[in-house]
């Protein structure tokens, strides 16, 4: 994505920027007349040298819209993105603030829950193709692809509403399983009315699918523990151990609502008199009728994908117990959202106050004590979950009150592409890119060719050098990694 006109030169940015601390940075509010704010950039200087300029102009264009409150974040995975950079976050008081589609993205509530097993990798590896081959029979994926289900439009407005809820009650996992889902698996407030039909027609034979891109599911194995006490609180004995990452949002649906209100926020800020730097900023006042349509009608999306990874786990589950006997643990370890907006308080110059804070490509990550983290994690802080690329794997963190003082309890949320999916189909060959992953005892299936190049791991930033410097800022905290051995990819 080609990202705004660039109104400065690197050379310049370079000479304004200072260094907080190690791995934060800021642009002043002087150094263009039109910001409202700072902002800030939470990544090591090698990540900062390899920003796109379009994304570190998207940064500065967020500090110009209203309601903006202390500063414009770019978390260490930063990329261009629409409107808003990924790994973007931005909060906006809600009484004199905004709402923008374009903080949130077009995969409404794109996430990722992870299991914990019982099994080693000793157990798994002379399996692993018979299971690949099970998830890949059970989990559909691919563009476009449909589920199992056949939903009437009435059922799909249940989904809409109760979210994961509408999953396990229909019996697709466990009421307990909702615990360890952010926000429980379902978003207050969705209102199904304020979805169109075309995004229903989209969405009501998707759910239950893992579709396409950079989605997928992944049989890891823990092979680094940073902090031994929590991550045995989070269910991690040892080293060895086969946990289980999952990644998908909310499809054609999502995809669908993000369209239709782009042109309604569109006309809108024309409307209230909103000036934008960048027409992908499309946006309305929080408290206007199109901004109150569009924030409920995001919850749909969002309970959406919650109740399609919810269905999708339970059939991971399905899987490893046809493989390996009924008997086996796959405990639901949590489950968080990116692309999401949410009213949330938090403290700001020593004063509470509401905002409505903007993650897109970010994670929530709430420091211990916060009311919204599960009882039994709630002195832990709040897991956050961070997946890879094919090769590196996954992280689990924590959440930290420096994450609460400076990025709104938000942080990372994976690699972050470093290419565009077409530069990498040019430059890599999907059958090369699998043989090659195979050479490192990592087992791949794609539905495409054509995925698995655009997938290749050289596409995205070093996932070590992103999570350090989210540790070293102390916006989150390391518990443990976890290297892929098996990846089926939508």
């Amino acid at each position: 994505m080609a990202g705004p006109p660039v109104d400065f030169r690197m050379s310049e940015f370079w000479n304004r920027v200072k260094q907080v601390r190690s791995c934060v940075w800021e642009i002043p509010k002087n150094f263009r007349p039109y910001m409202r704010t700072p902002a800030r950039l939470y990544m090591s200087k090698k990540l900062l040298s390899n920003m796109e300029p379009a994304a570190i102009q998207q940064l500065i264009n967020l500090t110009t819209l209203p309601g903006i409150v202390k500063w414009a974040i770019a978390l260490p995975d930063a990329h261009t993105g629409y409107g808003f950079p990924i790994g973007g976050v931005a909060a906006f008081d809600t009484e004199t603030g905004i709402i923008s589609p374009g903080g949130v993205g077009f995969d409404i509530n794109c996430g990722v829950r992870m299991l914990v097993t019982d099994l080693r990798v000793e157990d798994v590896r002379p399996k692993l193709r018979q299971l690949l081959e099970e998830v890949a029979r059970n989990v559909p994926a691919g563009v476009g692809r449909s589920g199992k289900l056949r939903l009437t439009f009435q059922e799909l407005d249940e989904v809409l509403e109760e979210g994961a809820h509408w999953a396990a009650e229909q019996g697709y996992g466990t009421k307990r399983d909702l615990e360890h889902i952010e926000d429980n698996g379902r978003l207050e407030g969705a209102r199904a009315e304020f979805v169109s039909r075309r995004a229903k027609e989209r969405g009501a034979p998707q759910l239950g699918t893992l579709g396409a891109g950079n989605h997928y599911m992944e049989v890891e194995v823990v092979d680094q523990i940073f902090d031994e006490e929590i991550a045995k609180r989070l269910g991690i004995r040892e080293v060895g151990q086969i946990v289980v990452m999952i990644h998908t949002g909310s499809r054609g649906l999502g995809h669908q609502i993000a369209s239709d209100y782009i042109e309604v926020m569109e006309r809108a800020a024309r409307r209230y008199g909103i000036r934008l730097r960048d027409r992908q900023l499309a946006c309305a006042p929080f408290k206007s009728p199109e901004a109150e349509r569009y924030f409920a009608a995001m919850k749909c999306g969002a309970n959406y994908a919650f109740a399609n990874r919810q269905m999708i786990m339970h059939w991971v589950r399905e899987s490893f117990w046809k493989v390996f006997g009924e008997g086996i643990k796959l405990d639901l370890l949590y489950d968080v959202a990116h692309n999401i907006a949410k009213v949330e308080e938090h403290i700001v110059d020593g004063e509470k106050i509401e905002v409505v804070v903007h993650r897109k490509g970010a994670t929530r990550g709430f420091a211990p004590g916060r009311p919204e983290i599960p009882q039994d994690y709630r002195d832990l802080g709040q897991p956050i979950l961070v997946g890879g690329n094919m090769l590196q794997g996954s992280y689990v963190l924590v959440g930290t009150d420096m994450a609460m003082k400076e990025v709104f309890g938000s942080t990372v949320h994976g690699a972050g592409r470093q290419m565009s999916r077409a530069a990498a189909k040019r430059r890599f060959r999907g059958r090369q890119v699998i043989e090659w992953l195979a050479s490192k005892g990592i087992m791949v299936k794609a539905v495409s060719m054509a995925v698995a190049a655009e997938e290749t791991p050289q596409a995205y930033k070093d996932l070590h050098e992103v999570i350090e410097s989210a540790h070293v800022a102390q916006i989150a905290k390391k518990v443990f990694h976890a290297s892929p051995i098996a990846v089926w990819k939508g």
